[in-house]
């Protein structure tokens, strides 16, 4: 059985960074054709992609997001993070981190997502 968990600071300040981990078991995340994607909701808004890091280490990120985003992996822990820049108050949001298939690009398994706000 996959299993993701998200972890990170639940409190970060308008205009630094927010930092995210998503620790995965019951498969790795170097396996062919997954890859491992961030997900965020908004409260009393829909679903929102923000990226996603490869089995061979690519990275795609949302064009919107782009040039705050960075998703990164430590294979020796089997975790991939995620880390946005310059937060502003519209980034509070909950956060979710998700396997997703490489040829359906359906997401079969998800973490149970974490409260991020952003606050002074």
């Amino acid at each position: 059985q996959v299993q993701l968990q998200e972890s990170g600071p639940g409190l970060v300040k308008p205009s630094q960074t927010l930092s995210l981990t998503c620790t995965v078991s019951g498969d790795s995340i170097t396996t062919n054709y997954y890859y491992w994607s961030w997900i965020r909701q908004p409260p009393g808004k829909g679903l929102e992609w923000i990226g996603y890091v490869g089995y061979s280490g690519s990275t795609y990120y949302s064009p919107s997001l782009k040039s705050r985003t960075s998703i990164s992996r430590d294979t020796s822990k089997n975790q991939f993070t995620l880390q946005l820049s310059s937060v502003t108050p519209e980034d509070t949001a909950v956060y979710y981190c998700a396997r997703v298939d490489a040829g359906s690009l359906g997401m079969d398994y998800w973490g149970k997502g974490t409260l991020a706000t952003v606050s002074s």
